[in-house]
């Protein structure tokens, strides 16, 4: 049984308690983060910590935590742990009042919950030995502060749900102009020729960790034309190749969209490329 830290002590996962009157049960009032560590070495803290911290702030949630407490902490959790392959899960909510009222209540201590989870092995180049993914489409109906990485996701929930009862791994979003914003799960990116596109960020879509960390190494590789803006579904159906990225599942190819293939239906020769270049730079963050 894994061991999990709740407000200042570490415990195991199994014991780990927190009152039902918690914000965060009551009106998923918090934020969270899912920082990906590999043998105990960690991907992307410091932009990780740093949209923890925004979110705090968005939701007016103060902890006191400094990054050093929060590395500190991430740390102790991981040597609580065996080595392996992890994603560290980090929830912070309002924490828990006497009563049930809507209005952020006064002089209450946030709930601070970590735990660790098995991720898997990172991709590799290699064609045959991925597993591509398949999704399907749908028009994005959750609501209007996405880029906020909050407990309240049900709308994700809801659509995640879209794609495992017809057979696929995601739902792949688009607003109401037919554009696209991001995956229930994860930001998209879609390749067509030399370009590589991705949605640009706005309330949204939620600011991912491994986007940014891409988008930047592309820049600086300098190989590929990269873009931030609008993207429609059609054009996506067109594309060359389609990328779901995230924490856990890093830069993954979608091999198949609303049951076509996405280009010859095999992981791409960009693909094969970028998983390379993030592979070997993804510890600088």
């Amino acid at each position: 049984m894994s061991v999990a830290f709740l407000n200042g002590e570490f415990v195991k996962l199994s014991e780990a308690r927190i009152s039902p009157l918690d914000r965060g049960f009551l009106f998923g009032d918090g934020v969270y983060e899912v920082i990906p560590a590999y043998a105990g070495k960690t991907v992307g803290l410091r932009p990780h910590l740093a949209r923890l911290n925004n979110g705090l702030a968005a939701l007016e949630i103060t902890t006191g935590w400094d990054d050093a407490h929060w590395q500190q902490t991430i740390d102790g959790l991981l040597a609580q742990n065996p080595v392996g392959n992890w994603g560290v899960y980090i929830q912070v909510s309002r924490g828990a009042d006497v009563t049930r009222f809507h209005a952020y209540p006064k002089d209450v201590s946030p709930t601070i919950f970590m735990f660790v989870f098995p991720i898997a092995t990172p991709p590799s180049e290699s064609p045959q030995t991925v597993k591509g993914l398949k999704v399907v489409s749908a028009e994005d109906l959750r609501w209007q502060r996405c880029h906020i990485k909050s407990t309240s996701l049900l709308g994700n929930v809801m659509h995640f749900q879209q794609a495992v009862t017809q057979g696929g791994n995601d739902t792949l979003l688009y607003d109401n102009q037919g554009n696209l914003t991001e995956f229930s799960s994860a930001n998209v990116f879609v390749v067509q020729g030399n370009v590589i596109s991705t949605p640009a960020l706005d309330n949204h879509i939620l600011p991912g960790i491994t986007r940014l960390m891409l988008l930047d190494m592309l820049r600086k590789q300098n190989k590929y034309q990269v873009v931030e803006g609008a993207i429609g579904l059609q054009q996506a159906r067109a594309a060359d190749e389609i990328w779901l990225t995230s924490s856990s599942k890093e830069v993954s190819p979608v091999l198949k969209l609303d049951g076509r293939n996405v280009g010859d239906g095999l992981p791409g020769k960009v693909w094969q490329d970028v998983i390379a270049l993030y592979g070997q730079q993804k510890y600088d963050y």
